[in-house]
């Protein structure tokens, strides 16, 4: 082999080594790729975020929804999630009791419709 076919055969590596990078740059960057482990992070906000508004859902079509949001008014902030774990709203079909992250963000979207 010569010099010549030597140079061209670094330069064609070199240069498939390069592109790969800045393909990966930019697909991470600005194309929107994502590792798996950000993926699975983004399921799970995804599903806590659904099953807040289900259990936001469940608080307000109870006959006794207006009563209720008086009394969660009054509940201190740190205490609020406690109260929808024990009222049941949180908990989802299929399981036996409330998540206490699935509390926690149903607490705060019922804070949110106080607000408005």
């Amino acid at each position: 082999m010569n010099t010549e076919m030597k140079a061209k055969i670094t330069f064609g590596i070199w240069g498939f080594a390069i592109g790969a990078v800045i393909a990966m740059i930019i697909g991470f960057s600005w194309g929107g790729w994502t590792t798996s482990a950000t993926a699975n992070q983004m399921t799970g906000e995804a599903v806590l975020a659904s099953q807040a508004a289900i259990c936001v859902a469940q608080f307000m079509k109870q006959p006794s929804s207006q009563e209720k949001l008086k009394e969660f008014e009054k509940i201190e902030y740190y205490e609020r999630s406690k109260f929808i774990e024990k009222g049941g709203w949180a908990i989802m079909p299929g399981q036996k009791e409330a998540g206490s992250s699935v509390a926690g963000a149903c607490a705060t979207g019922i804070a949110a419709l106080i607000k408005k």
